[in-house]
């Protein structure tokens, strides 16, 4: 059975990972099955064209499945591999990247994560990543 993860300790693995910091990146949901990371976009997460830069929508896919892979598998998880579509640009002010276990063994969880863009209220899905997360060791 897998340790135990409260979102508390979630939080500070999260912290621990400089680039987490740089994009100021932050647990909002971590349960069984399930974690949402967020982040709130400003300039220097912009591409050229004023649209949220692939490689943060990348970055939060890649940790929002790990994170929800970490709920069912604990907490000694990496990614193993993750495919992403990015279905339009992203605009608005938070980036919400909400992930689920849609199957796991004991040592592999196969996750979903959508990448939302959230303004004002309204919401839109700008890409979609799978992913599988391993138990390390």
């Amino acid at each position: 059975m897998a340790e135990e993860i409260t979102p508390e300790l979630a939080e500070l693995v999260l912290d621990a990972q400089p680039f987490s910091r740089l994009v100021r990146a932050r647990v909002a949901v971590f349960e069984p099955g399930r974690a949402v990371l967020e982040v709130e976009v400003r300039d220097e997460l912009l591409q050229q064209n004023g649209f949220l830069h692939g490689g943060v929508l990348s970055y939060a896919a890649d940790n929002a499945l790990t994170f929800a892979g970490g709920t069912v598998l604990g907490a000694s998880v990496l990614t193993s591999g993750f495919s992403i579509e990015y279905l339009r640009p992203g605009r608005g002010s938070l980036l919400s990247a909400r992930a689920h276990v849609l199957e796991s063994t004991r040592r592999r969880a196969v996750c979903r994560c959508d990448l939302v863009m959230v303004d004002d209220g309204s919401e839109r899905i700008v890409a979609a990543a799978q992913g599988t997360i391993a138990l390390v060791g």
